[in-house]
């Protein structure tokens, strides 16, 4: 197995990474003084994914939505039983999670680390998926996509999205909809499985307190061989601009919740597409972060609240800006976020506010190499972006004023914009 001990001294931090003959990226991360250690295993498949092929293949084969979270939820079932058994014996906790761009498996613990990393590493190698099963799956993931759709925040997220795309499964839940995970069968979970669960396509990530040398002999000792496998996904095609200008919903909420979203053009090449969500971050700040002038004048007139706040929202083939949070006009709060966008167009970005603004999403990722889940979680997003950590903070340490200045003139344009309110129901 290739292993290679990545280090960065501005940091003093140091972790290893290996590649095995399987094509897994391994990432392995001791932290001293801690008493947990958290393994993720995650591959590089989402809800997105639901046109695909292998290379060599003569067609594309489209999936129900929801597939990946189904298999997820799946991959937990065995011949002999519950994997979630295993991990009750070792004492350690064990989750799993599916986003719109990859799905992990995760498991915590404070001792009985070897055993719990080989559980891991067992039943998300090993699937079992029967039509009874299958079918049997179809009603718990039916009551949670009920359950999802009662919720004001998932809805008001969604409502934007489908405001903003229109051929990008992006916009459709994660979890599928009744009608999508009906179509599911064993059969195409097999088909998912032995594309995307290739080992090729795969990060398994560890943080905290374990011996390296002990994790790798139960890694290399509980790995599945297998062909390595080049996936191509089909492209789709969407316009630049917002598919319509707003989406009205009515729900039970005591207070209007909005979000605003400026549909993006996500940069070619990883490294790239990196920089531009860290110039996104850096301008949130600028205009409506917490220490802004245009967040402080919105909160004292009362048009938002503690609950407002931004995110870069991206994966693989999406990007959109987000403002959102509470509001008894958001349209008011829409106008002032327009306002300040074009002034700052105008006027410039301000050396010392810039740097303040960078300085602060700086600290942050630095912490979550202080956190033992963070740090996992941050090791195995910039494998799978194909990069190492010490990389993709370094490509934040070199984005200057200018760079973002060009980034707001290219990516905040109000034909790419739309709003998205719940309302309280009258």
């Amino acid at each position: 197995m290739n292993k290679t001990v990545l280090t960065d001294p501005r940091l003093k931090t140091t972790y290893i990474q290996c590649k095995h003959p399987s094509g897994l990226t391994i990432l392995l991360y001791p932290m001293e003084g801690f008493s947990t250690a958290y393994a993720l295993f995650g591959t590089n498949y989402g809800s997105v994914d639901v046109s695909f092929r292998k290379k060599g293949e003569p067609d594309f084969t489209t999936v129900p939505a929801g597939i990946a979270h189904y298999l997820e939820h799946k991959l937990f079932e065995s011949e002999d039983g519950d994997a979630f058994k295993m991990f009750a014996d070792t004492g350690a906790d064990a989750n799993a999670y599916t986003s719109f761009d990859r799905t992990c498996y995760l498991c915590s613990c404070t001792s009985n680390f070897a055993a719990s990393l080989k559980a891991l590493l067992t039943f998300v190698q090993h699937p079992y998926f029967t039509k009874e099963t299958v079918q049997k799956e179809q009603g718990i993931i039916a009551q949670e996509i009920r359950m999802y759709d009662d919720s004001p925040g998932w809805r008001v997220l969604f409502g934007l999205l489908s405001c903003l795309y229109e051929n990008s499964p992006v916009k459709i839940d994660i979890a599928g909809t009744e009608e999508s995970i009906a179509q599911i069968t064993p059969e195409l979970l097999y088909k998912c499985y032995d594309v995307f669960y290739n080992l090729n396509n795969m990060v398994l990530s560890i943080a905290g307190n374990f011996d390296p040398d002990e994790a790798i002999r139960i890694i290399e000792e509980n790995l599945r061989e297998g062909e390595p496998v080049e996936i191509e996904r089909a492209p789709y095609c969407e316009k630049r601009e917002a598919l319509r200008p707003r989406a009205d919903i009515t729900m039970d909420v005591a207070m209007p919740q909005f979000y605003i979203g400026y549909k993006q053009e996500p940069a070619d090449g990883e490294k790239a597409f990196l920089r531009q969500q860290f110039e996104l971050e850096i301008l949130h700040e600028l205009l409506i972060g917490s220490t802004s002038s245009c967040y402080e004048q919105l909160l004292d007139s009362g048009l938002i609240n503690s609950t407002f706040g931004t995110e870069v929202f991206c994966g693989r083939g999406f990007l959109v800006s987000l403002f959102g949070g509470e509001s008894e006009n958001p349209e008011a709060v829409q106008q002032a976020l327009v306002k300040e966008v074009e002034r700052l167009k105008q006027t410039g970005i301000n050396e010392e506010d810039f740097l303040a603004c960078k300085n602060a999403i700086y600290g942050r990722m630095l912490r979550t190499l202080h956190d033992v889940e963070d740090a996992a979680t941050a090791l195995l997003s910039a494998a799978m972006s194909g990069m190492t950590l010490f990389e993709s903070i370094g490509i934040l340490a070199d984005i200057t004023a200018e760079d973002v200045m060009r980034r707001l003139r290219s990516d905040f344009d109000p034909a790419c914009m739309a709003l998205s309110v719940i309302h309280p129901r009258a």
